[in-house]
């Protein structure tokens, strides 16, 4: 039994001439929680594409269990569960109806599928919604249901790409919970590919996505301890004069970011009185903090997210 669940090396595709992935290398080992996080556009549905065995890289070459997803996809697919970013559910049937028939297609039958529908049905809130119709069910309901199809024939890699998109807040907190409660239960490799840094934050490690390439890869504290100290951000009347005023009296390199100057300092909280106090009337806003994922997305690239078309 292989402890890497997944492995890629120098992955690239391109969509005629527009490069989706670049060269990415990865690897995840068994039972970690492992996130894709990047903006819309930054190649993570094009990864998850080819880690499901449902496109072909242009080059490199990538692995799941050991088999080879260009020349053993059928090894793959009976050992994976798939969530996909948008819904696989047929709401004309009932909640129990869709188990059954995602079963079938795994070989699964009789009293084996019935427990086995039964306990995840019971795991995940929805043994008392079993004879709905789906259609009937909530958005939260429903993308649990997603996620009891993904689990039914016992995978040792779960994939979620974008599994939360359209849910509210709460319903995004919901499915975690319930996710989380199954990854203690079970020894359940989790790769999933998000926007969401609260989703990122819980992962064991977190691998950034931007422009089809791997900006950075660690855990959440690791990442964060790349910057160290703190990110003051100073709204201003001028952010590029603001900028160069601050360089030229303190000494110390800022950037300006959504048109506002962006500085990275160990003794944040110090320096703020100081520098409201040289510039009165300026500045017009000041917050100050400790890293978050964000800030390392701005800190590797220079910019925020932004959503583009989903590649």
């Amino acid at each position: 039994m292989s402890d890497t669940i997944v492995e890629t090396e120098s992955i690239s595709h391109f969509y005629g001439e527009l490069r989706a992935l670049n060269e990415v290398s990865l690897s995840v080992p068994r039972g970690e929680f492992y996130a894709l996080l990047g903006p819309n556009g930054g190649g993570k549905t094009t990864l998850f594409k080819i880690l499901s065995t449902s496109l072909l890289p242009s080059s490199g070459s990538a692995k799941i269990l050991g088999f080879d997803c260009e020349k053993e996809h059928f090894s793959i697919r009976s050992r994976i569960g798939v969530v996909f970013q948008n819904a696989s559910l047929d709401k004309r049937l009932k909640v129990r109806e869709n188990l059954e028939h995602q079963g079938h297609l795994y070989g699964l039958k009789g009293s084996e599928l019935q427990r086995r529908a039964d306990e995840l049905l019971e795991r995940l809130g929805l043994a008392k919604r079993a004879d709905e119709i789906v259609e009937k069910l909530s958005g939260g309901l429903m993308r649990r249901l997603e996620l009891c199809k993904g689990l039914l024939h016992s995978p040792e890699l779960l994939l979620l790409d974008e599994p939360t998109t359209g849910l509210d807040p709460g319903g995004r907190q919901d499915f975690w919970s319930y996710l989380n409660g199954l990854r203690k239960e079970q020894e359940l490799t989790v790769l999933v590919s998000t926007h969401y840094m609260e989703e990122a934050e819980c992962a064991d490690r977190i691998a950034f996505l931007d422009q089809g390439s791997l900006v950075a890869e660690g855990t959440p504290q690791s990442l964060k301890e790349r910057i160290g100290g703190y990110v003051i951000t100073v709204g201003a009347k001028d952010a590029e004069h603001l900028c160069k005023q601050i360089k030229e009296r303190f000494g110390h390199e800022g950037n300006v970011v959504d048109e506002a100057v962006r500085l990275e300092l160990l003794n944040g909280p110090e320096f703020v009185p100081k520098l409201v106090e040289a510039f009165p009337g300026e500045i017009e806003a000041v917050t100050v903090g400790r890293p978050t994922l964000e800030d390392v997305f701005v800190h590797l690239t220079g910019r925020r997210f932004v959503s583009v078309e989903a590649i």
